[in-house]
């Protein structure tokens, strides 16, 4: 149902079983699958590519020109999956140039969130009240963040991390890990919510054992993940850690 009071653009694209709510705003060049519901007041800008059964609250404005001075115009996108609830003041700026800002499946994006230009969210993550996130940035699937944190230029938070609220940081999260205090700073493996969803209780002490070599060993990065490598027994989660930490360009948190 496509509320007459609201404005949908004649060439925008609107799948099957879609709501619009009176006062809506669809731009043109929009893509939004079925099952989808616009509340009043959103605003779905141009570049906007939806997939199926998203809800986007009251006054979220999706797509959004970048807030980048690289900017020069153009039909850049964002592009989101399946199934996220994106709520009330949400803002979603688009690519600044030809690459994509994302948003994968299943998340639940709170009030006031801001996630900037060509960054990426996995899928399952919670982003919690008024977070903002810069340009640039990769969010991993199932990460958790608190209300009110901060998320610095290209910083990369690997799955399965939670972040505790007020947080600010301006280096990389790793997989797995409580994120807390100022600054902000490993504060433990994640092992209650790993346990909860399902994690074998040997893997989650093989993630530990992981961090005290990284983080209490006393000596470099490379030397650590040499330790790593020798005495941990081997497993995705240990090899993503590895990797998460060899790519990262701005250092990880500390403890």
């Amino acid at each position: 149902m496509i509320s007459p009071l609201a404005y949908v653009d004649a060439n925008a694209k609107i799948g099957n079983n879609v709501t619009v709510h009176p006062f809506a705003y669809i731009d043109k060049n929009v893509e939004i699958g079925d099952n989808c519901e616009i509340m009043p007041y959103a605003s779905v800008l141009s570049g906007t590519r939806m997939g199926k059964g998203n809800r986007i609250f009251q006054h979220a404005v999706l797509a959004a020109e970048p807030q980048d001075f690289k900017y020069k115009g153009g039909d850049t996108l964002l592009v989101i999956g399946d199934n996220n609830v994106i709520r009330e003041n949400v803002v979603i700026n688009r690519a600044t140039a030809d690459g994509q800002t994302q948003l994968g499946n299943g998340n639940f994006i709170h009030e006031g969130v801001h996630i900037s230009h060509d960054t990426k969210v996995g899928n399952h993550c919670v982003i919690g009240y008024g977070s903002k996130i810069s340009g640039n940035c990769e969010i991993e699937d199932c990460t958790i963040f608190g209300g009110n944190i901060l998320v610095s230029q290209g910083c990369r938070v690997g799955s399965w991390s939670m972040i505790q609220t007020g947080c600010r940081f301006r280096k990389d999260i790793p997989p797995y890990i409580v994120a807390a205090k100022e600054p902000t700073s490993y504060y433990g493996v994640n092992a209650v919510i790993l346990s909860h969803e399902g994690y074998n209780e040997k893997i989650i002490k093989h993630i530990g054992h992981a961090y005290r070599i990284l983080y209490q060993s006393n000596c470099s990065i490379f030397d650590a993940l040499l330790m790593i490598r020798d005495q941990v027994p081997m497993s995705e989660e240990i090899e993503h850690i590895i990797q998460f930490v060899e790519a990262s360009k701005l250092g990880i948190i500390r403890d």
